[in-house]
C-alpha cells in the first residue's frame, strides 16, 4: 500500500507525538492525534490565569545538542517561537549560591506551549479526548475514548503517553511490561504571582537539600512581559512522591514556605498562588532505545521516557518513531 494511502493514530499529543505525526504529514501519511489535554503540548505548558499572569509550569527551558534539533531550533528562532532565556541560573544549597555550566537555554514565545503550538499547526488533533482502549483486529486498529466513541480503523498506531500510561493502554502486549519497568517520578509545580518584585541577582536556581528541586522567575523569560513577578516553583522527586495524594491547596503553602526559606526573607504577598500535579514527570530508559516497533502488528511506541528525558529527547523519539514507520 502506498504511503499517502496509510492511516495513523498517534496516542498523545506532545514533542513526541506532534514531530511525529508533522514528519508523517509531510510524507503523505493520513495522521490522527488524540490527547486528554485541552491543548496539545503535554509537559511543555503554559497557564495563563488573567492578562498580567503566566506560568511555563512543566517544562521550565529546553537546550539543543542533537543536529536536527538544533536545526529545527535555530527555524524556530528566526520565526519567533523561541527565544534564547539569558537569565542566571545558579545552584543553591544550603544558603550557598555558585554557578552552572553556562550553556545555550531556549525557552518558547511568549510560553512554551509555543513549541506545540507550531508543531500542531495543520495536523489533525482530537484535544479533550482521553483514549481508554486500543484494539487490533483484521481491519486493524481501533481506538475507544472515555466517552465509548469508537476510532478506525487505522493502519498504525503510535503510542506516544508516559511508560505507566503506556503499560496501562497496551495492557497483555509485550511492550507494557517493557514500559512498566520505567518508572516516572512525580513532581509538584506551584505558580505564584507577588504583587511586589523579589530582588535577588538570579533569575533560575537548581536546588539541593529543599523540599524543592528547581525555582524561576518566569517574568525573567524573553516575551514576558508581564506586570506581576512571577515564579515556578518545583518540588523535589522525594517530597513529590511523599506528598503525592495531597491537595492542590495543602501542597501550594508548604512549598511556597520551603521558597521563603531558600530566598532567606520574608516574601511578599501573593497575587496569585496555585499548585499543580505532574503525576508522570521524569522517567529515563537507560538503554536509551528511542522507539519500540512492532512490526507484525504495526504498532509502535515512543517519548521523552525511550530517548534521555527533556524536550529534545521527546523530538528524538518522534524523528525516530516516523522512520521506524516509513519502513515497517
Amino acid at each position: 500500500m502506498e504511503s499517502h494511502q496509510q492511516t495513523v493514530a498517534i496516542i498523545g499529543a506532545g514533542i513526541a507525538g506532534l514531530t511525529c505525526a508533522r514528519e508523517l504529514a509531510a510524507g503523505g501519511f493520513d495522521v490522527t492525534l488524540f490527547d486528554k489535554g485541552r491543548l496539545p503540548g503535554g509537559r511543555t505548558a503554559t497557564r495563563r490565569v488573567d492578562p498580567g499572569c503566566e506560568f511555563d509550569h512543566g517544562a521550565q527551558y529546553f537546550t539543543a545538542r542533537d543536529s536536527r534539533f538544533q536545526k529545527v531550533t535555530a527555524d524556530w528562532m528566526r520565526r519567533g517561537v523561541v527565544a534564547e532565556w539569558h537569565g542566571r541560573i545558579v545552584r543553591l544549597e544550603d544558603g550557598v549560591v555558585s554557578e552552572t555550566t553556562p550553556l545555550p537555554r531556549y525557552v518558547g514565545t511568549p510560553g512554551m506551549s509555543a513549541m506545540a503550538a507550531d508543531l500542531a499547526a495543520g495536523l489533525h488533533v482530537h484535544s479533550g479526548i482521553q483514549v481508554v482502549r486500543v484494539n487490533r483486529d483484521a481491519a486493524g486498529w481501533k481506538v475507544t475514548t472515555a466517552t465509548q466513541e469508537i476510532h478506525g480503523p487505522f493502519h498504525t498506531l503510535v503510542v506516544t503517553l508516559p511508560s505507566p500510561q503506556t503499560a496501562v493502554l497496551l495492557e497483555d502486549h509485550p511492550f507494557a511490561a517493557l514500559a512498566a519497568a520505567i518508572p516516572m517520578t512525580p513532581c509538584w509545580a506551584i505558580m505564584v504571582a507577588f504583587d511586589s518584585k523579589i530582588e535577588l541577582p538570579w533569575d533560575g536556581a537548581f536546588v539541593h537539600s529543599s523540599p524543592l528541586s528547581w525555582v524561576a522567575r518566569n517574568s525573567s523569560k524573553p516575551g514576558r512581559n508581564r506586570p506581576l513577578d512571577a515564579w515556578v516553583l518545583h518540588a523535589s522527586a522525594d517530597w513529590s512522591m511523599a506528598h503525592l495524594e495531597q491537595s492542590p491547596e495543602e501542597a501550594a503553602p508548604q512549598l511556597l514556605a520551603a521558597f521563603e526559606d531558600i530566598v532567606g526573607r520574608l516574601l511578599p504577598s501573593s497575587h496569585f498562588l496555585q499548585a499543580h500535579r505532574w503525576r508522570y514527570s521524569l522517567g529515563s530508559d537507560p538503554a536509551e532505545r528511542k522507539t519500540l516497533v512492532d512490526r507484525e502488528n504495526r504498532l509502535i511506541v515512543c517519548g521523552d521516557w525511550l530517548s534521555g528525558g527533556r524536550v529534545e529527547g521527546a523530538f528524538l523519539s518522534g524523528i525516530d518513531a516516523a522512520c521506524r514507520m516509513v519502513n515497517l
